[in-house]
Order: C-alpha cells, then structure tokens, then sequence
C-alpha cells in the first residue's frame, strides 16, 4: 500500500504516545540581524539527515534505540515576532503536559523564547544553558526588544539573576558583557567551567534548558550561519560540552542558527545534523556518566 511521503529527521519515527523525546521545528528568521536564512534550516536538516549513520560511534549509541517523535515544523508568522513566540510556547507547554521532553529546531534565537517561557512555567525553578558566540543580552535592538539580539536578556526577565549560565561568548556591546559579569554565570570565548557548572545543576537536581546557537562554532567548520563569528570552538569540543551539559537533569533544548543557502557545500547543514543526533542520544541517556 502507497504511503504518503513525510519527511522526518533520520531515526526519528516513534509514535507520540510512546516518544520520550518531541522535535518540532520553528521556521522564523524575522529579526535577523544580518544575513538571513534560518528559517530553512529545520527543513535542511531533516533532509540531508539521510547523509548520516544512525549510530554514533562517540556515544556507543543509535538513534533507533531513542524514541524520537518528530512533529514537523510549525507554521508560524513570520511579520509577528510575539505571534510566532504564543505558537512555540504552546507547542512546547503541549508536549512538557504529556510528559515529553521536547526539542526545537530553529530558526533565529529569539524562537527559543517561546520555549522558555513553557519550559519556566512547568519549571519555576529553571536554568538555561546557553551555547553562543553572542551574548544576546542587549535591551532592545534599534528599539525592537524582540529581537534574537534580546533573546536571552528576555529570558533574564523570567528566571533573574544567577540561573542563565553562558559559554562560548566572544561578541557583544560592552554594556552586554557587563551586564553578563553582574547578572549570568558568564564563561566567555570556550567551555571553560562547564564541567563544573554541570556537576552543581546535576547535585542540586535543578530543571535545565540547553539553548545551543550553531554559531558557538568556529566559522571555519560552520560558516552557515547569519552572524559569523571567528574564535569559535570545534565540533568535538560541542559534542563533549553537548554530553557534559546532559549529566544535568535536561528538561527541554534546542538548536537553532543554520542558514543553509550561505553554505553552498552543505558542510553546516551535515554538521548540524550531527549536533542534533548527538544531542538526542545524549538527551535519551541524560544522568549518565562521561
């Protein structure tokens, strides 16, 4: 019998009901800033994923033993910043309900608000996790507040001092940085402190939301991305902070920042989709040991 064609991420084909783990994608790229793009990278992803190996010989696991139910993207607003945010947050408040660890693809950052604010209802008590080359923590961007250059001084909003810890960060206005060193855990330029930053959210037993901006690489492996960024880390040293990050009790992610069409080789989108698949098999063995 002929089956209708749909598109999922590779090894992502449990039903909800029986899925530990929900992909739904968010493609918006309204406030980008610089070059444009994002919002087709959900849609690359889940098509070249079928250039990789389910298995991962980093973690000793496959994507066919997680289960994964990929819902799709959303069909948001792109001239509607909040509008698009209401439609994350209650795509993700629907599946944290039922149980279900939810993941988002991007899109620009400021998608990541919409999953925060649901993430931080069901969790008062959240912390954020934030892979980046930007700081994200400006007030307003030439006046808009809802701009993937506010994206995390938005989430500071909600969760305050203290529960927003940052790593990779190696650009940003003076007054960002500043108020970064007053107001986040704040780890500039690498991975320094993860580890240990890790192992206190672990002990303290705390709700964490892995937000992870492909630009935290350096340029020279993934130049697909709107804001570029040189000084980057290296793939290796994202998928070990990826599994450090998940000793922690994880409670929600995502990955956002691909810009298919500005890398015409597909070298970001294939490495995108290999962050994705180890941070699923990650996520499924959360609390493990490194």
């Amino acid at each position: 019998m002929l089956q209708p064609n749909i598109e999922t991420f590779i090894g992502c084909d449990a039903g909800y009901a029986e899925a530990d783990i929900v992909l739904y994608g968010a493609p918006f790229d309204s406030t980008t800033s610089f070059r444009p793009g994002a919002r087709f990278g959900p849609a690359a992803m889940r098509h070249e994923s079928f250039g990789l190996e389910t298995y991962s010989p980093y973690q000793d696991a496959d994507l066919t033993d997680c289960a994964v139910f990929d819902s799709g993207d959303l069909e948001l607003c792109f001239g509607n910043p909040e509008a698009a945010l209401a439609d994350i947050e209650g795509r993700a408040a629907e599946i944290l309900r039922d149980g279900k660890l939810p993941v988002l693809l991007g899109g620009e950052h400021l998608v990541t608000l919409g999953a925060v604010r649901a993430a931080a209802k069901r969790h008062p008590d959240l912390h954020i996790v934030h892979f980046d080359a930007h700081a994200d923590l400006r007030d307003d961007y030439l006046s808009a507040q809802l701009s993937h250059a506010c994206v995390l001084r938005r989430c500071h909003d909600l969760l305050g001092d203290g529960r927003i810890h940052q790593f990779c960060i190696r650009s940003g206005e003076r007054e960002e940085f500043r108020f970064a060193r007053t107001h986040t855990d704040f780890h500039p330029f690498g991975f320094d402190g993860l580890a240990e930053a890790a192992e206190a959210l672990r002990r303290e037993g705390v709700p964490v939301y892995l937000t992870i901006d492909l630009d935290c690489l350096d340029p020279a492996s993934f130049p697909g991305t709107g804001t570029p960024e040189a000084g980057g880390v290296t793939f290796l040293e994202l998928l070990k902070a990826i599994r450090t990050v998940c000793t922690a009790n994880v409670v929600a992610a995502d990955l956002n920042e691909l810009a298919p069409a500005l890398d015409h080789s597909g070298v970001s989108t294939a490495t995108a989709c290999k962050v994705l698949r180890e941070l699923l098999i990650a996520l499924t063995r959360k609390g493990f040991n490194l």
